[in-house]
């Protein structure tokens, strides 16, 4: 495994445990698993899902659409409201595959009603917190909508679908929970109000930590498939859950001012970062590369991290007695603050082992 510029590295044994892990979750809750494919989006590691037994998906766009039914998958959801002006496109999936689209106004939905040409399913997006996209459970567009698709006979209502992206911000396992009881019962509200519909949750935080996920017919969740430092830090996953590391070229080393320079920027990892408790951001942290062997990075080193980040270049802060064992044209591994943004930029320069 020749490593020349930054290369996205998958460890695909560690993948493998963090599906089974996280079908064994769903199948204990009692729901289905619609894993949100937008993390890896790759055709390689969709197989391994498949080859689980999972024959449903989400995606965050069109464009991943076409590219997972191309790979032979045919029901999809695409958990992103819905763009007009991609109606083609929209006409096409759905003339091939189970393509199921997500609204949160009457305009979008009447303006599908004139317009689409395959039968589709429809959800509609739920702000249980998040406050992104989606209607709030007790809004009067939500009937208005649910008669809407009523009235055509290539529309068929879904359910309710939402993102606690939220989650993300909460500190410890508790608040996670108590976002998932508050979520749910303004769900639940609206599955009571409208029977024999589903209700869809995901997010990686409480998809892997919660306890109180009982009630939701539906699983998304998707950075678990390769988790990261941010869901290190939430506490979503053990260190060596982490699936994925950035391989990247030294090429300056400056002994003097305990720092090494890598060809790896905001490019390749994105400018994600943490504000870190001793009051500095944190892009990645840093680890050894090991050419040989099945494990190609170990624990990160001791007080080493990705300190700031431009175009191209990463700054890593290293204490300077370890500095000496690194030298330019060496490879160092980056574990990714955000491995969905880190995967989408490194599409074309991944390595899968």
């Amino acid at each position: 495994m020749k490593i020349e510029e930054p290369t996205f590295l998958v460890d695909k044994n560690k993948v493998i445990k963090n599906i089974e892990k996280m079908i064994g979750r769903t199948k204990h809750f009692g729901a289905v698993l619609r894993p949100h494919f937008k993390t890896h989006q790759n055709a390689e590691i969709g197989e391994l899902f498949r080859s689980r037994g999972i024959n449903r998906i989400t995606v965050s766009s069109v464009s991943m659409a076409e590219y997972f039914a191309k790979h032979g998958w045919t029901n999809i959801t695409i958990a992103f409201p819905a763009n007009l002006l991609e109606i083609k496109k929209i006409n096409n999936l759905a003339e091939t595959i189970k393509l199921n689209i997500l609204v949160d106004s009457l305009f979008t939905i009447k303006k599908l009603s004139d317009i689409i040409t395959h039968e589709l399913g429809v959800y509609i997006k739920i702000d249980t917190g998040y406050h992104r996209s989606g209607l709030l459970y007790d809004s009067d567009e939500i009937g208005n909508i649910i008669d809407e698709i009523g009235k055509s006979k290539l529309l068929s209502f879904e359910g309710f679908l939402t993102h606690a992206g939220h989650t993300y911000n909460a500190k410890g396992k508790p608040a996670i929970e108590k976002i998932v009881d508050d979520s749910k019962k303004q769900l639940t509200n609206l599955k009571n109000k409208y029977p024999d519909t589903k209700i869809s949750w995901g997010d990686t935080p409480s998809c892997s930590m919660a306890d109180n996920l009982n009630g939701f017919d539906e699983l998304r969740p998707g950075n678990f498939v390769y988790y990261d430092v941010m869901q290190y830090h939430i506490g979503s996953c053990q260190m060596n859950e982490i699936a994925v590391a950035v391989a990247c070229p030294v090429v300056s080393v400056f002994p003097e001012r305990g720092e090494i320079i890598l060809y790896g920027g905001a490019v390749h990892l994105s400018k994600e970062f943490i504000a870190a408790d001793n009051n500095f951001s944190l892009y990645g942290y840093v680890t050894k590369y090991n050419e040989t062997g099945n494990n190609k990075w170990g624990e990160p080193i001791a007080g080493a991290w990705v300190s700031s980040l431009s175009q191209e270049h990463a700054i890593v802060k290293i204490p300077k007695e370890k500095i000496k064992e690194f030298h330019p044209g060496d490879i160092i591994c980056v574990l990714p603050i955000h491995s969905c943004l880190t995967a989408n930029l490194l599409k074309q320069n991944t390595l899968i082992f």
